[in-house]
């Protein structure tokens, strides 16, 4: 369960230091990267949250400079994967090698940890390699180790798995499963820059002059903000919202609208829901705020939910997007709180 917080409990010197972090990192970032305001946003929120995200577009939107930029403002570890076919999971998570004791003879066997040992990878085009090997990121995913030869070995601490994929040429590709794509926390869009934008890039790219991020923030202060973000408040009514949006995505839900019934083949889980309150909370320290307010709730919807909903045939058929079953959900649960009657079964349900 996530903890609903404690107003008290937290002094606006500590949210204004993690205000101080995410302003520091933007203008680290904003020397490499153009534009891409709303995706920066939530690919912090995901970082103070302590979550894993998943980075979606086209080629040459700069997913990977994004990440490895992000990286270097951060004074961690960072380590790249490249995805491909021919990858197998030892050459993620490590392997056990025969060594041998010269002084005594003795042989024995020594862990070689993989790249998977870092504070933040990137796994790359990861949609490119097979299921039995995407699969070895789960455990280290959700546990946070790595199990090999019998054996568990910690992940460093914090450990951030930041993936990007294509969602063109899907030829030979292997789509995550729902299993793993639910151990993103967030499912991040990029759009094409805006004409004003591309120029500002076409300048930066063709010039001689290089800039790096320079590291503003360690890894006990990331650890102590992810802290400071749990407990951020929330109030009860706006936790069941937070329910509300993840169970009216389910077809087989009662409050779920014609449309999720109509096209919609299976929804999203209890995980929704959790996450729906940490990127809320993580939102709503990073602009200063010591409760969560709807607006931070109805921030992260998205990012949330479009890789949490499993849309059916008659959907692709029609041209229904998961964009358009994520609003129509928004727009039910706006409709649901503007109702007079909506107070008193929300008591209710927090009474029983």
């Amino acid at each position: 369960m996530i903890s609903s917080g404690s107003p008290e409990a937290i002094s606006q010197e500590a949210i204004e230091r993690l205000q101080k972090a995410r302003q520091q990192i933007l203008d680290q970032l904003s020397q490499t990267i153009v534009g891409q305001q709303q995706v920066i946003e939530e690919l912090l929120i995901c970082l103070f949250s302590r979550g894993h995200c998943l980075l979606e577009g086209v080629p040459g939107l700069a997913k990977t400079l994004m990440i490895s930029s992000l990286a270097k403002t951060l004074s961690l570890s960072f380590s790249r994967i490249q995805f491909t076919p021919d990858l197998m999971p030892a050459d993620i998570t490590g392997t056990e090698v025969i060594q041998e004791d010269r002084s005594s003879g003795v042989r024995g066997f020594r862990f070689i940890p993989g790249p998977i040992f870092a504070n933040v990878v990137l796994a790359d085009e990861i949609n490119r390699t097979p299921p039995k090997t995407q699969a070895a990121l789960l455990e280290a995913m959700q546990e946070r180790q790595v199990t090999a030869g019998g054996n568990r070995h910690a992940l460093p601490q914090p450990f951030f798995v930041l993936a990007t994929q294509n969602p063109i040429e899907q030829e030979g590709t292997y789509p995550l499963p729902e299993a793993q794509l639910d151990r993103f926390m967030l499912n991040i869009l990029l759009d094409y820059p805006s004409q004003a934008d591309e120029l500002e890039i076409v300048l930066r790219t063709t010039s001689d002059q290089t800039i790096e991020p320079a590291a503003t923030l360690t890894g006990e202060r990331l650890l102590a903000m992810a802290h400071l973000v749990r407990r951020i408040a929330i109030t009860p009514s706006l936790a069941t919202t937070a329910t509300q949006i993840a169970r009216r995505s389910r077809p087989a839900d009662v409050q779920a609208s014609t449309l999720v019934k109509r096209f919609v083949r299976w929804g999203a889980g209890p995980r929704a829901s959790q996450f729906l309150v940490l990127g809320a909370k993580a939102r709503a320290a990073m602009l200063g705020s010591p409760v969560v307010r709807l607006e931070d709730l109805l921030f992260v919807a998205k990012p949330v939910l479009r890789h949490r909903l499993k849309l059916n045939f008659q959907a692709e058929a029609e041209g229904v997007s998961t964009e358009q079953v994520i609003d129509q959900i928004l727009v039910d649960v706006n409709q649901a709180l503007a109702n007079p009657n909506t107070s008193e079964k929300l008591s209710q349900v927090l009474r029983s």
